[in-house]
């Protein structure tokens, strides 16, 4: 017989105690320490096994054949870009993202276009019957005779289906809802997350099939559940955006097949979810002309530029300390800037208020969009517009210089091809390449310069 053994394990962190607390040691979180039964037994057939079903032994690295692995597509080119060129079999995703944001419409299409390219897919859904399921996939206009569904929450009657089936691609929606009947715990806790994520690797690795699970968020935005279910899996995906605007944005924070530095852009119609080929003209289509504070930029995400509309609105403080608010910008670059902009250009800016945000719900996060950030600030200060056919591209040091940025390249071509004029960039990125036809590149040196080109004295 097994040896039970009493435990107190934290929902938040998986931090495990053997008494309970109120405070996790682990995460500081209040009332989190649930109770569980850890039955104390020798697994067997426990360890992983190649997909050939045969046991590896250790081997040189100078043996080892290196292959280069062989990718699905998915026929949808802004999920193959998140992914790093297609799905590679026997890989684990985790998909995550705010409740309504279109997880599970995203992986529903995912599935009926496999499934019409002869791609066997089982969508097994843990939160809707079968019905609900064939629901969505009629107001979708989804169907194929090779998408299999499963309304199922057992891990054990899954790997039968599984079995039963052999898909090339498995979708498990959600991984809060599966549960293992040897742990006690109830389904979304974090020992049933941990072994239910273990038991789909298992199934990944040894049969090489493609698994993708859902996984709840919390208030904080962050995946629900033991960090540990992030370092289990081969890829981590966020689906991001306002679920009452129609734009939706799927990064990659972990890929071990590829970049995390790519974005797709998705727009939510009344048939799913649509691919955005062209993401600079929708972040610039309701660009107001002539308005102080307002800035282009072109920034990369992964091999893509974008351009993006930079905003800020500078005003007098009403009371106590100057408010500095930023969407989609770095609060503390925000205010580096200013006290750069203070100390190097002279503006007065210690008794303003300062609000930022980046039009059309982007995050961006790389030192080349320093430059646009300054000049938007300077220009909403000055209630000086800037000229609408400018683009603005930079580092910007502490010491007011303007320093030299990756890709310069493609970032002007980028501004050429929606029809800008005119580019401001770093002196040292003037050579080594040529601009294309039609919009004019001005180098600059330090931020002053910057502000006198596009702003005037």
């Amino acid at each position: 017989m097994a040896k039970q053994k009493t435990k107190f394990v934290c929902q938040e962190c998986g931090y495990e105690s053997a008494k309970w607390m109120g405070k996790c040691p682990g995460c500081q979180s209040w009332n989190t320490m649930v109770e569980e039964i850890n039955i104390l037994e020798k697994q067997k057939n426990r360890s992983y096994v190649t997909s050939s079903g045969t046991r590896q032994k250790p081997q040189p690295i100078t043996a080892v054949q290196g292959e280069k692995e062989p990718r699905v597509s998915t026929t949808m080119a802004e999920l193959d870009r998140v992914l790093g060129g297609g799905i590679v079999p026997g890989s684990l995703v985790l998909v995550g993202g705010d409740p309504g944001i279109g997880k599970s419409t995203l992986l529903l299409q995912l599935s009926a276009k496999l499934a019409n390219a002869n791609e066997r897919v089982l969508y097994i859904s843990g939160e809707e019957s079968v019905k609900q399921t064939k629901l969505r996939a009629d107001r979708l206009e989804l169907a194929s005779e090779q998408l299999y569904v499963l309304a199922e929450t057992d891990i054990a009657l899954i790997e039968g289906a599984i079995d039963e089936v052999q898909p090339s691609l498995v979708i498990i929606d959600s991984i809060q809802t599966v549960y293992q009947d040897e742990i006690t715990s109830a389904p979304g806790s974090v020992a049933q997350v941990r072994e239910c994520t273990a038991a789909f690797m298992r199934v990944a690795k040894t049969k090489g099939v493609a698994v993708f699970i859902v996984g709840h968020v919390t208030k904080q935005g962050s995946i629900a559940g033991p960090k540990l279910l992030e370092h289990m899996v081969d890829s981590v995906l966020y689906f991001e955006g306002e679920r009452h605007h129609s734009y939706r944005i799927l990064r990659a924070v972990k890929n071990r097949f590829g970049s995390t530095n790519e974005m797709g852009i998705f727009e939510m119609k009344q048939l799913g979810l649509e691919e955005v080929k062209n993401p600079s003209e929708i972040f610039l289509e309701e660009r107001s002309q002539g308005a102080a504070g307002s800035v282009v930029v072109a920034s990369m995400e992964g091999t893509r530029p974008v351009l993006v509309e930079l905003q800020a609105l500078i005003s007098p403080m009403g009371f106590g300390n100057p408010r500095r608010m930023a969407t989609g910008l770095d609060h503390n670059r925000v205010s580096l800037l200013m006290a750069v902009l203070e100390k190097r250009a002279g503006m007065l800016l210690q008794n303003q208020d300062a609000y930022l945000k980046v039009a059309g719900g982007v995050k961006l996060d790389e030192p080349a969009i320093d430059l646009a950030i300054a000049l938007s600030i300077a220009s909403s200060f000055r209630d000086q517009p800037t000229e609408p056919m400018d683009v603005a591209i930079g580092e910007v040091g502490l010491t007011g210089e303007i320093r030299r940025v990756s890709r310069i390249d493609q970032r002007v071509n980028e501004a050429a091809k929606l029809g800008f004029k005119r580019v401001i960039i770093p002196e040292k990125n003037k050579g080594g390449w040529t601009a294309p036809a039609g919009i004019e590149v001005i180098g600059v040196q330090t931020l002053e310069q910057a502000i006198e080109v596009v702003l005037g004295r």
